[in-house]
């Protein structure tokens, strides 16, 4: 792909509205589960269902001061609704007893944090231009952290049937080595053999998301229930395994534009 100026930050754009629509669906199928026993969880999916549709204006739109604010604006209630929402899932058990057991079995904690970390996104794609260095450094960066809260999110959603099928080992590690990874490119001189082992590894982890997003439909087909959306809001979570192919184009973009600076 010919790096052109820009080019990078549009695909990013594009990331952050699809993610952001996407949520919506996301975020209505967890909080089914408790049918929105707190009028708070529609917050974070109405706003999932108009942000995207306001991003998509601003970039029609040539009123710059306006584009600017309306984006910083959207990203600021994104990384508010995250952190909000993390510690909403935290008050639910584990701070009213603080173990491990409530932990692993409460509202997964970090899975909010995915409208902060979109919200980063957004505010640093308008404030940094993507031929900089530093927009690279900051996309690996979010990605890092985006496979943190995936590794954390995989060991704790297998832990609940004490990973009973061994092949759920699979997706801690794959993302375990995709953090190694990133974080290396951190500390160590960019060297092109280096990438293309990075990219590699992401490929894998996009290739086990995919798979992973199978095994959890079978899974949920097999739940015994009365209707069959039941399946999909108490069986295995049908779209947290796509997290690892939505990742890994997020750091591939990083690691395009990296690769391009040496």
């Amino acid at each position: 792909m010919k790096n052109r100026s820009g080019l990078a930050a549009r695909l990013l754009d594009i990331f952050i509205i699809a993610n952001l629509a996407f949520l919506a669906l996301d975020v209505f199928i967890a909080h089914s589960v408790n049918a929105f026993d707190h009028s708070a969880e529609w917050i974070p999916f109405y706003f999932s269902l108009g942000a995207p549709g306001l991003l998509v204006f601003t970039v029609f739109t040539r009123k710059k001061r306006w584009k600017y604010w309306c984006r910083l604006g959207v990203g600021w209630c994104s990384i508010c609704i995250g952190v909000a929402g993390m510690l909403f899932h935290l008050s639910s058990h584990f701070f009213s007893d603080l173990t491990l057991q409530h932990l692993v079995y409460t509202a997964p904690f970090v899975a909010p944090l995915a409208f902060t970390g979109i919200g980063l996104l957004l505010i640093m794609n308008g404030m940094i231009h993507d031929a900089d260095l530093e927009w690279a450094h900051w996309v690996v960066f979010m990605a890092g952290c985006g496979w943190c809260g995936n590794f954390i999110l995989s060991v704790f959603d297998h832990a609940q049937n004490g990973f009973f099928n061994p092949a759920e080992w699979l997706p801690v590690f794959t993302s375990a080595v995709a953090i190694g990874c990133l974080a290396t490119l951190f500390f160590v001189p960019h060297h092109p053999f280096f990438f293309k082992f990075c990219v590699a590894i992401l490929g894998i982890n996009f290739i086990v998301g995919i798979a992973g997003f199978f095994f959890h439909l079978a899974a949920d087909l097999q739940v015994p229930a009365v209707e069959q959306i039941d399946r999909f809001l108490y069986g295995a979570p049908l779209f947290a395994p796509l997290l690892f192919p939505n990742l890994s184009l997020l750091a591939i973009l990083g690691i395009w534009k990296l690769s391009s600076r040496n």
